[in-house]
């Protein structure tokens, strides 16, 4: 694994954006805008490396199933922070059901920097996004720069496929609705649901676009309509379960919740069971199963323990995106009281490359491992001001 710098395509941001990524540059809080997708440099890795990365990613996606099992299994939901026994049991039941309901993707979060064994941060199985910049920019991008050369990057085809087999699970005789919040202002979950409205389209699915704002409750049937009054039978939301389940039309995805097969309910994608693997606890579970493992972090629920003289450690809140709420806690500073559940996983400094500190985002599609997206920040947490670089394997 290196980091090289390269001059920048001329004409390079309307190229992106005419791909698919039209929130090319990034406001920080100074007022200045910096590029997001960032070509002044690009990482390189060789064949072995990236199939060693395979090899681990499709281990710890099969730890995750294992974890989540035993969650479900020992009804540990309120480690989880899941104390309403309702959602609970639906959510145990959609993981019994889990064969009967589709799901598409996630997205791993390593550390690596090419010398020792990949590091597993967290898991977003649920709402992951930086997924249009690695399946289809990246890739132009490489055959712009290095014709002939590869990448790991199956995504596009593999979510085309991922559609075409799990289709017959889908509700028959209703249009897949793909929703995403009109208050994405940057138009990053725009058009990641965009992009898997098209991948979806390619495997001849009929789809949707809505927002998940004009999504609305028809009192008499009981069911959730479209903004033309149609039911709305299977739904690829880009809108996390925690949201889903709380807001104000909650009590009624409960309600109608489909965990395999029901008349008159919602399919929802991804289904409930992927709240178990984008909680932060599933650090501390897996910590449980495998201690010692190489590819994990010890992590904690009830505090740092051990970290806090040790290693040090960061200190996340069980859900959250891009960073927020976490907190780095160097080794042998005074913990500090945190009021929110949270979880407690050693300090692994990201590596440091050319004064950038980086993060693998490894992708899985069903339970394969399908590709790679780099994102580089200033500190030691990817936040929402981190770059998005490419990647080649030479």
């Amino acid at each position: 694994m290196r980091r090289h710098t390269i001059d920048p395509r001329p004409g390079w941001q309307q190229t992106v954006e005419e791909q698919g990524l039209v929130y090319p540059l990034t406001r920080h809080p100074d007022g200045s805008l910096r590029p997001y997708w960032d070509e002044s440099a690009y990482y390189s890795f060789t064949l072995p490396e990236v199939e060693a990365l395979e090899e681990v990613v499709e281990e710890l996606h099969a730890m995750c199933l294992e974890a989540a099992a035993h969650i479900v299994a020992k009804d540990r939901f309120t480690d989880l922070g899941l104390t309403d026994p309702r959602l609970a049991s639906l959510v145990a039941e959609s993981w019994r059901r889990r064969a009967e309901l589709p799901t598409l993707y996630g997205r791993f979060d390593l550390r690596y920097d090419g010398t020792g064994p990949a590091k597993m941060l967290e898991y977003n199985a649920d709402t992951p996004t930086s997924l249009v910049e690695a399946a289809s920019p990246q890739w132009f991008w490489m055959e712009d720069r290095f014709p002939g050369a590869d990448q790991w990057n199956s995504l596009h085809e593999r979510l085309v496929e991922a559609w075409r087999r799990q289709a017959r699970l889908l509700p028959p005789g209703s249009p897949v609705h793909f929703v995403h919040s009109d208050g994405d202002e940057l138009g990053e979950d725009l058009m990641t649901v965009a992009y898997l409205r098209e991948t979806a389209q390619q495997a001849g699915l009929d789809t949707e676009a809505l927002s998940v704002e004009r999504i609305g409750w028809d009192r008499l049937s009981g069911r959730f309509v479209d903004d033309r009054l149609r039911f709305i039978r299977s739904c690829f939301k880009l809108y996390p379960w925690e949201w889903l389940t709380t807001d104000r039309f909650g009590p009624h995805v409960l309600d109608t919740l489909d965990n395999g097969g029901g008349t008159g309910t919602t399919c929802w994608i991804e289904p409930a069971w992927k709240m178990l693997l984008s909680n932060k606890a599933l650090l501390a579970v897996l910590w449980e199963l495998y201690p010692g493992h190489p590819n994990l972090l010890p992590a904690y629920l009830d505090g740092p323990r051990e970290l806090a003289s040790g290693a040090g450690y960061v200190a996340k809140p069980l859900l959250g995106r891009e960073g927020a709420g976490v907190t780095v806690h160097e080794p042998g500073a005074p913990a500090p009281v945190r009021e929110e559940p949270s979880c407690y996983q050693e300090l692994a400094p990201l590596p440091d490359f050319d004064g950038n500190r980086v993060v693998l985002g490894a992708w899985v599609v069903e339970d394969e491992a399908a590709g790679l997206g780099i994102r580089e920040s200033a500190g030691l947490i990817t936040d929402e001001y981190a770059r998005f670089l490419p990647h080649v394997i030479l």
